[in-house]
C-alpha cells in the first residue's frame, strides 16, 4: 500500500492538515465513528473546557485505532465538529492535532461548527478513516 500527500500549488498551502491523500495497493480501511470527551465508564471529561474534551476525544480515537491494529500515522481523513465554533478554538484544536499527528504529513481534514452534539455538554466530536496493510 502506497500513501501519497498531496497539496497542488493550485490550493491554499495548507496548515495542519493536506488537501489530498491518495491509496494505492491492497490496504484494510478503518472507518472510526466519532470520538467525544467520554471515558470508557462513559463519564464527561473536562466539563465546558475544549481544550481537555479535544484531548479525550483523540485519545478515544487512539484507543479505537489501536484495538482496530492502526495507529494515528494510518489515519488518511479525519472529520472534526466543534460547539458553537469560533475562530479563537482554532488555536486549541491546532495543538491537539499536533499531539495526533507530531510526525510526518497531517491527513486530509474537515472542520465543522455545529450546534449541539448528541448529548448536553459535549463541545467536540473527532471521526477518521485509516488504511493499513
Amino acid at each position: 500500500m502506497e500513501k501519497k500527500y498531496i497539496n497542488p500549488d493550485t490550493l491554499l498551502a495548507p496548515r495542519g492538515y493536506t488537501h489530498i491523500v491518495t491509496i494505492a495497493g491492497p490496504a484494510k480501511l478503518i472507518f472510526i465513528s466519532g470520538q467525544v470527551a467520554v471515558d470508557k465508564d462513559g463519564k464527561l471529561v473536562g466539563p465546558g473546557d475544549l481544550k481537555i474534551q479535544i484531548r479525550q476525544a483523540a485519545n478515544n480515537l487512539k484507543a479505537a485505532l489501536a484495538a482496530a491494529g492502526a495507529t494515528a500515522a494510518d489515519i488518511v481523513k479525519t472529520n472534526t465538529y466543534i460547539v458553537n465554533y469560533k475562530q479563537s478554538d482554532y488555536s486549541a484544536m491546532r495543538e491537539a492535532r499536533s499531539e495526533l499527528f507530531p510526525d510526518g504529513e497531517p491527513p486530509a481534514s474537515t472542520l465543522v461548527g455545529v450546534t449541539s452534539l448528541a448529548v448536553d455538554g459535549l463541545m467536540v466530536e473527532m471521526e477518521a478513516i485509516a488504511a493499513v496493510k
